[in-house]
């Protein structure tokens, strides 16, 4: 398959005599469907076997449209049916093979809720050890501590998180290159926490509903008000800059 430089864009855009990309250049295109991944991310996903990119003698990381397309089949996985790593390597290997394999259809299961049936499948939520987290993220225990001491990041449960921590990972130290140190983003976590609570309140009486398909569309409804509070925040912290958004 296909490479890119693995540091980033300064190694480049497309090459165009070869239709590969840099790892920088593939992050241009994903950020418009998913704005959130970031370079850690498309790497971890590298580390699981999801995606194969060639690589140049030197080592840097070239992507075939293919890669590109297969990237963002993983990412529309996690992100629309919250399947796991492990079940979106199955469901894709089985397609390589020429196998009918239907999407499982799953969704993310909350602590302390037992798992009920959507479709034919239980909940499974999306989880990465702590060991795996911090190859994805490219930093060491000091490092983490000190996000963990800040509340950016928590386990789920003794050494395992979201898989979405690999995100807010990667946005730390994307962040981190132009001094915003950690101790600096707490207001943005107590913020993102107040948005959180507010959902909740919203999608409660649903999630507590007797009806199993009531309880699926907390889900749907959480998803829905979790994206339109993502983008009010982003519109305002660009008004407030006086930033235009092409």
């Amino acid at each position: 398959m296909p490479h890119s430089p693995s540091g980033g864009a300064g190694h480049g855009a497309a090459a165009a005599d070869t239709g590969l990309m840099s790892i920088g250049a593939v992050l241009n295109v994903l950020r418009e469907e998913f704005p959130e991944v970031t370079i850690s991310k498309i790497r971890f996903l590298e580390a699981e076997g999801l995606i194969e990119p060639q690589r140049t003698p030197s080592g840097y990381r070239k992507f075939s449209a293919g890669d590109v397309e297969r990237l963002g089949h993983v990412l529309r996985m996690q992100r629309d049916h919250y399947l796991p790593l492990k079940v979106i390597r199955e469901h894709l290997e089985a397609v390589e093979r020429g196998e009918a394999a239907p999407l499982p259809v799953l969704g993310r299961q909350r602590d302390g809720e037992s798992a009920e049936p959507v479709g034919t499948d239980a909940p499974t939520a999306a989880r990465i050890g702590r060991a795996q987290l911090l190859a994805a993220a490219g930093v060491d225990e000091r490092q983490f501590a000190e996000w963990e001491s800040y509340g950016l990041l928590s386990p789920v449960e003794e050494g395992v998180y979201d898989a979405e921590a690999v995100t807010v990972a990667g946005l730390i130290c994307e962040l981190g290159r132009f001094g915003i140190e950690p101790r600096h983003l707490r207001a943005m976590k107590a913020a993102a926490d107040r948005e959180a609570g507010l959902v909740d309140q919203v999608v409660a009486p649903l999630r507590r509903h007797r009806n199993p398909q009531t309880r699926a569309h907390a889900e749907a409804r959480t998803k829905e008000l979790a994206g339109l509070t993502v983008k009010l925040h982003a519109a305002l912290v660009h008004l407030a800059l006086g930033v235009r958004v092409p």
